[in-house]
């Protein structure tokens, strides 16, 4: 993924904008594999809160540090869904006046779908699973997991 992006932006100058907490852990890994010029700015969103499933109230916990005016925008989120987040991100990014906005996604579950959002950059297409662990979680816990697995139940059993 770090080369495909490499490859899109040459002239490098490209921010990228890790959606807390969940991508932090997945930002790290593709920052060090990119060779261009890139910034680093962080945004904490919620839709979710503390249940499996989107509540479908979309707040902004913490916002970016830098103007990003003319600037070319790299969204990296550690799964996409729904869709219902990222659009609402995109579309309080896009009042901002970027050059231009993408999205970098460790995880694509295109079955949640509900509205439409174009991933350009896909680690990985997995099926409807609650997944946690390399920054994914549940109720906060299980980010620190070394690999992806399958939450079965809500009592925490993986």
């Amino acid at each position: 993924m770090g080369a495909e992006i490499d490859r899109d932006y040459p002239a490098g100058n490209l921010h990228l904008i890790c959606i807390l907490k969940g991508a932090c852990f997945f930002m790290s890994d593709l920052a060090r594999a990119l060779h261009i010029d890139a910034f680093v700015d962080f945004m904490g969103i919620s839709s979710y809160g503390k249940g499996k499933s989107s509540s479908g109230e979309v707040k902004v916990t913490k916002d970016l540090d830098f103007s990003v005016e003319g600037a070319d925008l790299l969204i990296v989120e550690d799964i996409v869904d729904s869709g219902v987040t990222l659009t609402y991100l995109i579309h309080l990014l896009e009042q901002r006046k970027p050059r231009s906005i993408r999205i970098a996604a460790l995880l694509d579950k295109p079955d949640r779908r509900q509205r439409p959002v174009e991933v350009a950059y896909v680690g990985f297409r997995i099926p409807d699973e609650f997944v946690v662990g390399y920054g994914l979680d549940y109720a906060e816990r299980y980010r620190n997991l070394r690999d992806i697995c399958i939450l079965d139940n809500v009592e925490g059993g993986l």
